[in-house]
């Protein structure tokens, strides 16, 4: 109870107003999935309130938890090895869902072990360059290569399911952690530039191929670049769910059309409830409650950045930082997407969109910034104590 005392409600209230919002809206998009699947909105309703439950749980759970447990080297490699079952399991017996092979069916319940995998690269990245801050700072390449190459291995096994958006986020975690470790060589950078470079070279190229004459016709993820880059000229095929969402967006307006009256999510819209929400929270509650949203969700990444520059480790430090990258790449992706600014991902916007993977990931997530926020306030009242004794 103690402990309870130094919870951080800048993480707490965005967290759960956040959380409780996407059982709202969720409840609210999924008519017309509840009806082309046979079930009803409520299911959609009690899963996501059970796993906002469950991910209260664990994050409270994490909260208590000893860092210095989540920093063992054992805990680490089983954690290795479970993503590595997790990773490729799926794509043995895997579901295959929008041309995707990206999650395990059991029962009731699917897990997406790639949002597994974006926590787990934060936690190791950050054990292993803690563990070898003296290494890396006079080899930091021949120190980094092995479990770079690991994390390679993994995020290509997500690349080919394919899930595309998984991958750029998983390469930006790893690429801003490395960044804030301190070891700022030119090798990150370049290789920013060349996914840059590359990410153009293809929007060039696959905006003037016509995606109905072309192998493209047959590959979901490459039409998606498409539909980006011509979305009013592919409206009749692979443009559509743009569109949809531009015009979602615009009968939104400022306050929207009230809640559950949206249009664009009964059938016109594809997953409204998950990588579409923010289009129909735009069309039901309007572009001031998206903004809204987005401050909630800008408030915890600035609250991460700010624990890592205050922490007093490095691990602590590359924690923070990891989940900022997490919370923010992933938030722009879902965003940009929705917009029109980036090609469709099929990402999600955390806390809001359906999904029990998710939730539980980015639960966990808040759990262990809320307990590295309650040592850092242990600390700096150590030292003000300190400081008092003395005067």
């Amino acid at each position: 109870m103690k402990k309870l005392k130094l919870v951080d409600y800048y993480i707490l209230i965005p967290y759960l107003v956040l959380s409780f919002f996407g059982i709202v809206m969720v409840y609210s998009s999924s008519a017309n999935v509840a009806l082309s699947t046979g079930t009803t909105a409520g299911a959609y309703l009690i899963k996501q309130t059970a796993y906002v439950i469950v991910g209260l749980v664990l994050a409270f759970g994490f909260y208590y938890l000893k860092l210095s447990v989540l920093r063992s080297g054992r805990i680490v490699e089983y954690m290795t090895f479970g993503i590595f079952f997790l990773v490729v399991t799926v794509l043995i017996v895997g579901s295959r869902v929008n041309g995707a092979k990206g999650w395990i069916n059991l029962g009731p319940i699917n897990i997406q072990p790639e949002e597994f995998l974006k926590l787990f690269i934060v936690l190791f990245l950050a054990h292993y360059m803690d563990s070898h801050q003296q290494a890396l700072s006079e080899r930091f390449w021949t120190t980094m290569w092995q479990p770079l190459l690991m994390l390679l291995v993994l995020m290509l096994l997500i690349f080919i399911q394919p899930d595309t958006g998984g991958f750029v986020i998983d390469g930006f975690i790893v690429l801003i952690m490395i960044l804030a470790s301190g070891n700022r060589r030119g090798l990150p950078m370049t290789i920013v530039g060349g996914l840059f470079l590359l990410y153009v070279g293809m929007l060039v190229t696959l905006s003037h191929i016509d995606v109905t004459h072309s192998f493209l016709a047959h590959s979901y993820q490459l039409q998606r670049f498409v539909a980006f880059a011509d979305p009013f000229g592919t409206v009749k095929t692979v443009g559509r769910q743009l569109v949809n969402s531009y015009y979602a967006i615009s009968n939104g307006g400022l306050f929207g059309v009230g809640l559950g009256n949206s249009i664009q999510k009964m059938g016109y819209l594809p997953e409204p409830n998950t990588d579409f929400i923010l289009a129909v929270t735009s069309e039901e509650l309007g572009v001031v409650t998206v903004l809204g949203v987005l401050f909630f969700l800008g408030m915890l990444a600035f609250r991460a950045v700010r624990l890592g520059n205050r922490a007093t480790t490095m691990y602590e430090s590359l924690v923070c930082y990891g989940i900022a990258a997490l919370l923010t790449v992933q938030s722009l992706f879902n965003v940009g997407g929705v917009i029109g600014a980036l090609p469709i991902t099929g990402v999600t916007l955390p806390f809001v969109s359906y999904g029990g993977s998710s939730m539980l990931v980015l639960a966990s997530c808040m759990g262990i910034l809320m307990n590295i926020s309650a040592r850092e306030k242990r600390e700096r009242q150590a030292v003000l104590n300190v400081k008092l004794a003395a005067n």
